[in-house]
């Protein structure tokens, strides 16, 4: 069986890297005696596959990451459980059973949401939200990226699903996933190159608020959150 557990990532557990999220989630499974399915082999390991990894220093409201099993509980038990042997800063969010082809979670994710502010101090001086509506009505927006090998140039437009003035800061809803992904703190980079400014590393607080895989619903394709491709168990 095939499980998707939806976990948040808050306060100071940002910053914790994403290979010590994994060992760090490979140990809640033995604790909570999940019955989890291990790799054959000489060196098993637990069948565990993250949806996409959070950089350093953002905190999240949806991280994802597969699981297989040989039994279950309830969705409702399995939570108690599983929080239970959390930390609060890392509470799982829901618990549910995927069909048996599901595609991995981190072959379906295509794109994300975030909500991003400005640190007290670092606020833009000239005005943002104009600066946003004139960066969008724009036809292309080019940019120049750098790889360890090389630099190619980027057009962020068709990457940008959303982005607005939103709760005291901003929304974003970004493509996301192994072909293109583009992180908001290019967005905002690019934004103050476009007004003659360079924004401090420093300036922005991200936080994920959702990732989602694509689903065709009567010959229309739509965004719905990973946790939506599953069932909870009852």
């Amino acid at each position: 069986m095939k499980i998707r557990i939806k976990f948040a990532k808050r306060g100071a557990m940002k910053f914790i890297s994403h290979l010590d999220v994994m060992r760090y989630f490979q140990k809640v499974i033995k604790r909570a005696d999940i019955d989890i399915a291990y790799s054959e082999g000489f060196n098993p390991h637990q069948i565990m596959s993250f949806a996409s990894p959070l950089g350093l220093g953002l905190t999240s409201e949806a991280e994802y990451v597969d699981i297989e099993v040989h039994s279950t509980l309830d969705s409702k038990t399995s939570l108690e459980i599983l929080n239970k042997v959390s930390v609060p800063d890392m509470p799982v969010l829901s618990y549910k059973l995927l069909e048996d082809n599901a595609t991995k979670a981190m072959t379906l994710v295509a794109a994300a949401d975030y909500y991003v502010k400005f640190r007290e101090s670092y606020e833009p001086d000239f005005d943002f939200n104009e600066a946003i509506s004139s960066f969008l009505s724009k036809d292309s927006i080019i940019i120049t990226k750098e790889t360890k090998k090389s630099t190619k140039e980027i057009d962020l437009k068709p990457l940008i699903y959303d982005f607005k003035p939103y709760e005291n800061g901003y929304f974003l809803k970004l493509a996301a996933g192994s072909v293109d992904n583009l992180k908001p703190e290019l967005v905002f980079s690019a934004l103050y190159a476009e007004n003659n400014r360079s924004l401090e590393d420093i300036s922005l607080l991200i936080k994920r608020i959702e990732v989602y895989g694509i689903k065709e619903t009567d010959g229309k394709e739509e965004f719905i959150p990973l946790e939506s491709f599953g069932e909870d168990i009852a």
